[in-house]
């Protein structure tokens, strides 16, 4: 018998079960029905047990009552209502013959669960299920939010005539008319903010024109211009490679008040320090009253003016991965009197905390979302976005310099690295970064010394590819998305391997606790992203690629040579891998693809001009400049004419989410620039509709509402979680995220931050237990 011509055995029992039940199958469902007919008939059996053969035909009719369930929740709006629930439902039906109305009644309970899973109140539980549309694009509309918010008090047993139905709709209708609102006059302003900026640029005048407006000669214009007393409003190439300077004729008029004292300082005596002929240079050291008064970019390191008030020593440690950067340079900050240590991420920021305990000094922690203060303590360790910029310390460290030439994060280094309030500050990273911060330290007129470090074990690459099934204890395999590492895992653990995961949606809490399974030999094998390349302590024996190219957010392309180090530099461990070996896995490419990018010396990047990016202050600066509360007409202002883009000493980092955030923000009353700018800078994803769940929350901030933090959603068993829920709980953690960074500035609308840590808590535990049941789960099948 074969699969797809049963034998007359099974066509007689069927005949015999639809004459017992009189439930014919249809035609498109016979032949899978007698296949599972065959399977289920006993040798010489010619009839099958009623029971089966109904179950039989239950399995075979699942598909058509999913879709049927699913186009009946759609069109009736119910669209909080998953597949996964659906197939759930449909899993317990025994009634061959069920209709539109069993589906229903199968549907109900395993519906009214799920929605009682979402929150401990019926309040929270909308809350949440709203959010979770949100997040995958279905923003329900207000028929939709009404069958919701009745499903929900039904699902909570909610009396006839409970006050919460009719209190929430009327919230809903208010938050609909505002939400309308603020898209419409974000839009009106927008337009408005643009006009101006036009009206502005059409006001600008040519040099030719300051004399004239200013009252005063050709030569002294240009004098006081190179001396950044006169500001340049905009900086124009034209064809040929000439430059037009544009200026404001509005401030031209205003500095003519200075002009005596400009003329009387340059007279001055015709000896003495600072006098006459004998000036000092105000290009680069040009007066702070002129810095403040404009936001200045072209001129950055004199916005950091603790900084340059020090007289401050660099130390640029570099070297490959396992080199001990870190260790020279923790070191010096545990010896000194009152220190700083910033990190990358907020893990890195929790280990640099605890190296330095472990050398007997207490410091505290400042990240985006956390705070732990100790009394009395002068050391801190931070992520970098939190640099202090005006408490002087005796030692800092900045680790990761590489991640000046990062297009969304670079701004952050090249603050750090000019603003660190030290009067020793050591620069940590991979050789690359050299000629980046030698130029950044020539900028801010400080002193700079090298220490040039070699790894401590040596580092090969392998003359073979390796199968998948040949990887083994210590091996780490590193692809480039998510859905490639899961798909890893999964094939992996096909084989009987206990693995391990690490990618950048898990939290900082949950990717180190997969490294610890990893590194104490509860999982044979750790496969990860390029997420491994900055942090995390792994004992790994030998890393293989698993993709030789990656996606940048633009194109596709070959690893890099500092990728390839980067990332293959963590194969090796002192004392226990005494050689690090990288391979690539078969299929993926070249090994001596590999061995090139490892022997190769540094690229030296064609453009050494750091990112900058402006802070609150400068925002400040040019919104009284210009005359404007807007934060997207500021953003605007600085995009167009504070920084030209051919500008020899920086260049403006990618500030496209906060453009964005900053224009969905217009249309919110009641909030001024600085917080505004606070909300512009809240880490969201609008991969999942994190700008527009953020201007809910500014609203109700500007309404003065409290903004509840989110809750983790309905959890299932770790043994049942799919990808889909796992993934749902990284979208929850993101979510809570961007909650707490804003409860640590706004902790009067943020409230309620130990419930928002208990969800987070919660949330990392799941995540973790559900990577570790898979993999038991898996392992169990190959025992």
């Amino acid at each position: 018998m074969t699969s797809d011509s049963p034998a007359s055995p099974a066509r007689e029992a069927l005949a015999r079960a639809v004459a017992q039940t009189g439930l014919l199958p249809e035609p498109k469902e016979e032949t899978e029905v007698l296949r599972r007919i065959a399977r289920a008939l006993e040798p010489g059996a010619r009839e099958v047990p009623a029971e089966v053969y109904c179950a039989a035909l239950c399995q075979v009719r699942r598909k058509k009552w999913i879709s049927r369930l699913l186009d009946r929740t759609r069109r009736s709006g119910r669209i909080w209502i998953t597949r996964e629930e659906i197939e759930e439902a449909v899993g317990g039906i025994t009634d061959p013959a069920a209709d539109d109305q069993a589906l229903e009644q199968a549907l109900a309970p395993v519906s009214l669960a799920r929605l009682r899973g979402y929150g401990a109140s019926p309040r929270a539980a909308f809350a949440a299920i709203q959010a979770d549309l949100v997040d995958i694009g279905r923003v329900p509309s207000p028929a939709q939010t009404d069958l919701l918010l009745m499903a929900v008090a039904i699902a909570f047993g909610l009396p006839e005539g409970d006050p919460f139905l009719e209190t929430v709709r009327k919230e809903e209708a208010q938050r609909q008319t505002a939400v309308s609102r603020i898209e419409k006059t974000a839009q009106s302003r927008r337009e408005q903010e643009e006009e101006q900026l036009k009206a502005w640029e059409t006001s600008l005048v040519p040099f030719n024109e300051v004399p004239r407006l200013l009252h005063c000669s050709h030569r002294e214009a240009l004098r006081w211009i190179a001396e950044n007393r006169l500001p340049v409003a905009r900086k124009v190439q034209e064809p040929g490679g000439r430059e037009r300077w544009e200026f404001d004729p509005a401030a031209l008029v205003a500095l003519r008040g200075n002009l005596s004292e400009w003329r009387r300082d340059e007279r001055g005596p015709a000896t003495g320090p600072g006098k006459g002929k004998h000036a000092p240079d105000m290009g680069r050291k040009v007066a702070n009253a002129v810095i403040a008064r404009v936001a200045a970019l072209d001129k950055y390191a004199a916005h950091f003016r603790t900084a340059r008030a020090l007289n401050r020593q660099i130390t640029l440690v570099t070297g490959p991965t396992n080199s001990g950067k870190s260790y020279t340079a923790l070191n010096a900050l545990a010896q000194a009197e009152s220190g700083l240590a910033l990190a990358p991420l907020r893990l890195l920021a929790h280990e640099f905390r605890e190296a330095l305990a472990a050398r007997g000094v207490e410091a505290s922690l400042s990240t985006g979302e956390e705070r732990i203060e100790v009394p009395g303590s002068r050391h801190l360790a931070a992520t970098v976005e939190m640099c202090p910029f005006y408490s002087p310390v005796d030692v800092a460290v900045i680790d990761e310099a590489q991640m000046l030439f990062d297009t969304d994060r670079g701004a952050a280094w090249t603050a750090a690295i000019m603003g660190a309030p030290a009067r020793h500050l050591y620069v940590l990273g991979a050789p690359d970064c050299i000629p980046m911060v030698r130029r950044i330290a020539e900028l801010c007129g400080d002193p700079l010394d090298e220490i040039s470090l070699e790894r401590k074990s040596p580092l090969k690459a392998a003359s073979q590819p390796v199968r998948l099934a040949d990887l083994g204890a210590g091996d780490a395999l590193i692809a480039f998305s998510r859905r490639e590492v899961l798909d890893l895992r999964a094939a992996l653990m096909q084989h009987g391997k206990r693995v391990a995961v690490v990618y950048g949606a898990l939290s900082p809490e949950v990717r180190r606790a997969e490294a610890q399974r990893f590194n104490n030999g509860q999982a044979d094998i750790l496969v990860a992203t390029d997420a491994i390349g900055m942090g995390l302590n792994l004992s790994i024996k030998r890393v293989v690629f698993a993709a030789l190219k990656k996606y940048d957010g633009r194109q596709t392309r070959d690893l890099t040579v500092q990728e390839v180090k980067q990332i293959g530099g963590r194969a090796g461990r002192f004392g226990k891998h005494e050689t690090g070996i990288v391979a690539v896995l078969a299929g993926a490419g070249s090994p001596s693809f590999v061995r090139r990018q490892l022997d190769a010396d540094p690229e030296m990047p064609e453009d050494l001009r750091p990112y900058v990016q402006p802070d609150a202050d400068i925002v400040k600066a040019v919104a009284s400049e210009i005359g404007s509360q807007s934060l997207y007409g500021v953003l605007s202002r600085i995009h167009r004419a504070v920084l030209r883009k051919d500008d020899p000493n920086y260049r403006l980092s990618d500030m496209e989410q906060a453009f964005a955030i900053a224009s969905a923000l217009e249309g919110v009353e009641g909030l001024d620039l600085t917080t505004r700018w606070s909300y512009a800078m809240c880490p969201v994803d609008d991969r999942d509709n994190g700008i527009r769940r953020l201007v809910g929350w500014a609203a109700d901030h500007a309404a003065g509402r409290r903004v509840l933090p989110p809750g983790t959603g309905p959890l299932p068993s770790a043994e049942r979680a799919g990808r889909e829920e796992l993934e749902r709980a990284e979208k929850r953690h993101k979510r809570l995220v961007a909650w707490r960074w804003l409860a640590l500035r706004f902790p009067s609308i943020y409230p309620d931050r130990e419930e928002a840590e208990d969800t987070t808590r919660k949330l990392n535990d799941w995540i973790e237990r559900v990577l570790r049941q898979q993999s038991r789960a898996r392992r169990s099948t190959h025992g």
